[in-house]
């Protein structure tokens, strides 16, 4: 997506920006390179700074209930402290470094409903005028797209996915939010567990995930969340049984009886007594259990998913129309939004 913005805060003759990012989607501690485009207006300007913002649409509860910020994650300055003269044509290329908790938008090419986006914002004379966004599609690292290709070969369908504000305890998390990804459970496992969420925490080194099972009460007994954390590297993902490891962490869940997690490093050895919850704003766990689910289609979209699994099921599902509209008005939207604890340094 490329945008063209005559710059308010100039008025009627100040510079245009048009910012293009490269085709093709980027990964999670992957570069993201493209291009800021500038024209001079009618008059010789001081670009100040030029600077790119990722911003997240993000759920979020506050005491009026839950709603949707646009949170501001990380912001690098690419270029500045340069004259642009009338009429001018400048180019400003950039290659900037996403952080390691990105979130994932698109798996296989099919969107998952999260929307991202990158937003410039050009310092002028003094004054600072923020564009409108870039859509940002971002695709799962490698390990990633394997556990994920493996919940889908044991059966597993996609629900929805969605970004929630707050911190899992017990992780190295560095993002003030976390992606939630829903599946819903084979038959074999549908009497036990209601869906099963997954969040990826990558770092340089691996990633960590957190699974969370919806567990169904029994004739004695009620229903509970059920908790595992296991920690993967990067390297060999390919050569591994992804299938046996994805299928003992399942089996794991299933088997608990309370809420505390199992630890396991790359899949093997568990270290008992770790815990991981989730929390946000001082809450240990999520309405959505037990109860009502957070908002339905909202932001976390769901995604029509074939009984074929989790990867086809996504490759060959559609987007609500909720989704389309959703991530259309966003971007189209220049309403305000909230800086997020994770913004980094200037690149």
């Amino acid at each position: 997506m490329v945008f063209k913005r005559l710059l308010g805060s100039m008025g009627v003759g100040g510079p245009a920006v048009d910012t293009v990012l490269d085709m093709g989607s980027a990964v999670p501690g992957g570069s993201l390179t493209g291009e800021v485009r500038l024209t001079g207006g009618r008059a010789d300007f001081d670009i100040e700074h030029i600077a790119l913002e990722l911003v997240a649409r993000v759920e979020a509860e506050h005491d009026g209930g839950e709603h949707e910020d646009a949170v501001v994650f990380e912001r690098f300055n690419v270029g500045g402290g340069f004259r642009l003269a009338e009429g001018e044509q400048r180019a400003v290329p950039f290659a900037i470094t996403l952080p390691w908790e990105t979130p994932v938008t698109q798996l296989y090419g099919q969107p998952l409903g999260i929307v991202l986006g990158v937003r410039t914002e050009l310092g002028v004379a003094g004054a600072k005028d923020k564009g409108d966004l870039d859509q940002l599609a971002v695709g799962p690292l490698p390990v990633q797209e394997a556990i994920l290709e493996a919940f889908g070969q044991l059966g597993f369908g996609f629900k929805s996915a969605d970004l929630e504000y707050g911190r899992i305890g017990g992780t190295g998390q560095q993002l003030p939010f976390y992606q939630e990804i829903e599946l819903a459970p084979p038959p074999q496992y549908a009497h036990q567990v209601n869906e099963i969420e997954l969040t990826f925490l990558a770092d340089p080194a691996g990633t960590e995930v957190v699974l969370e099972a919806d567990k169904r009460g029994g004739l004695f007994t009620g229903g509970h969340d059920a908790l595992g954390r296991h920690t993967v590297s990067h390297e060999g993902a390919a050569r591994r049984d992804w299938n046996a490891v994805v299928g003992s962490w399942i089996s794991r869940l299933v088997e608990q009886r309370g809420s505390h997690a199992a630890h396991s490093q790359d899949g093997h050895g568990d270290v008992h007594g770790s815990h991981a919850h989730k929390d946000d704003h001082g809450h240990h766990g999520h309405d959505s259990h037990h109860g009502g689910h957070r908002s339905g289609p909202g932001m976390g979209t769901v995604v029509a998913a074939g009984a074929a699994g989790l990867a086809v099921g996504v490759v060959g599902g559609m987007v609500a129309a909720e989704a389309v509209d959703e991530i259309g008005d966003f971007f189209e939207g220049d309403g305000d939004e909230s800086e997020g604890e994770g913004g980094g340094d200037e690149a």
